[in-house]
């Protein structure tokens, strides 16, 4: 499979830069000029990607290489890129940050170098005059081996301002400028807010748009995508044409964080997929054959999950798999307690109450290895994932521990992986990228096989 979609990495030069406004930003102007354009991330975050769903229209997908691996990552862009017509991948961190300070494994730069996309650099050029190239150049000069296609300039004061950081770069390209703006998207302790409706209006997305088409030379840019590598995809799996279950996946303001690959997995291996809100419905939907819950922020919306009696008592009597990460296993739990220390009571599938915290209790890289058969697969079976929370589950020792837990950071080993007969919650975050078995069990456990 030839990948020939013209693409760019919208990298920055640090977090916090303006990537995820400026994606955005571009996804939107783009597909109102009739350019189909899909967008994706690199790395773990779930939540810039439910802004570039709000620009662009279709959903963003996770492209992690130490999670993925590179074939996934080839296979996974193509499949979901190939009815397009522009791909925007947007970096993590800084351009060269990643899972080492010596090598370039996990980073934004590794993404470009495999898909064979071009770079364009965001600078935050605020207070900014020559000194933006000397930035430039030693971004540009730190690997002779990368695409770097030229620089975006961001925050800057106003056109003037944006002639002469032109004049000062010289010998690269510039794409143009994002001027300063009064309108921002919001932000809480994970991060940004998710990009719902409730929390943040198309006025907002349609403000920055316009600031790109002020000051930003887009067709240079649609140029530079054209200068893309043609790339060889993997084999990816065939659509599975005949329906073997149908998975109910929770999906509101308190569990949205999901991998779209793992909903591709699933599709591709037989699963129906049909998302039902634990804050909202009275009850699950018809004729389901397991449960999904995601992350997201359930202490948020701790009192509305509570109060919800009526699904909490169907989902009790669901007697198919249940797996829920993270958000989705503090639900599990026997009830949640906010940061002014109130208790709202769960699901109670799992022992244990989540305990929110001011400090965050873990970020980054695991890899996972099963100590027991569950309903994602048996004994032994390997993949990777990512935590990112600042809850604990306490008095949690009565359920069996059955993930063994390796950071990838420093290598320390911990147990965790909470199983009760046909339930599994954990807080990691797990990519079926990483290992394609697990949706295989997930769906032979669906249909009955399960494994505990």
């Amino acid at each position: 499979m030839k990948i020939n979609i013209p693409r760019i990495v919208i990298a920055g030069t640090h977090s916090n830069v303006g990537k995820t406004t400026i994606i955005c930003a571009l996804a939107r102007y783009f597909n109102k000029k009739g350019i189909r354009t899909k967008v994706f991330k690199c790395g773990p975050d779930y939540l810039d990607p439910t802004y570039h769903q709000r620009a662009s229209g279709s959903s963003s997908v996770n492209l992690d290489s130490w999670m993925m691996g590179t074939n996934s990552v080839l296979s996974t862009f193509y499949n979901a890129s190939k009815d397009y017509d522009l791909a925007l991948i947007e970096g993590v961190m800084g351009l060269y940050d990643g899972l080492s300070p010596t090598n370039e494994a996990g980073s934004t730069a590794e993404i470009s170098k495999i898909l064979g996309a071009p770079v364009v650099l965001v600078c935050d050029a605020s207070g900014m005059a020559r000194s933006i190239a000397a930035l430039v150049n030693g971004f540009k000069g730190f690997d002779k081996e990368l695409h770097f296609g030229g620089v975006l300039c961001n925050r800057v004061g106003s056109a003037g301002h944006l002639d002469l950081l032109k004049r000062a770069i010289q010998e690269t390209t510039v794409f143009g400028g994002v001027t300063k703006g009064n309108m921002h998207f919001p932000s809480r302790h994970l991060g940004l807010t998710t990009a719902s409706k409730e929390m943040i209006s198309e006025e907002v997305f349609d403000y920055w748009e316009n600031k790109i088409s002020e000051h930003v030379d887009t067709n240079a840019l649609l140029d530079l995508a054209k200068e893309a590598k043609e790339k060889e995809a993997p084999v990816a799996l065939s659509q599975n044409e005949q329906k073997k279950c149908v998975i109910a996946y929770a999906h509101d303001d308190a569990f949205h964080f999901y991998y779209e690959e793992n909903f591709n997995l699933l599709k591709n291996m037989g699963a129906e997929l049909i998302p039902f809100s634990p804050l909202k419905d009275s009850k699950l939907p018809e004729n389901i054959d397991g449960i999904l819950i995601g992350g997201g922020y359930p202490e948020v919306h701790a009192k509305e999950l509570s109060e919800n009696k009526s699904m909490i008592e169907d989902i009790k009597k669901f007697k198919g798999p249940i797996y829920g990460e993270c958000g989705g296993l503090m639900y599990l739990s026997e009830g949640i307690i906010t940061l002014d220390n109130k208790t709202y009571p769960m699901l109670g599938l799992l022992k244990g109450q989540a305990k929110m915290e001011n400090k965050l209790q873990a970020l980054g890289y695991v890899e996972v290895e099963l100590k027991d058969s569950t309903i994602i697969g048996p004994k032994g079976l390997r993949f990777r994932g990512h935590q990112f929370r600042y809850s604990t589950l306490e008095s949690a020792q009565e359920n069996p521990l059955v993930f063994s837990l390796r950071k990838r950071r420093n290598k320390a080993v911990s147990k965790e992986g909470y199983k009760n007969d046909r339930i599994l919650g954990s807080y990691v975050h797990a990519h079926f990228g990483s290992n394609h078995l697990l949706a295989k069990h997930f769906i032979e456990s669906c249909l009955g096989e399960y494994g505990h």
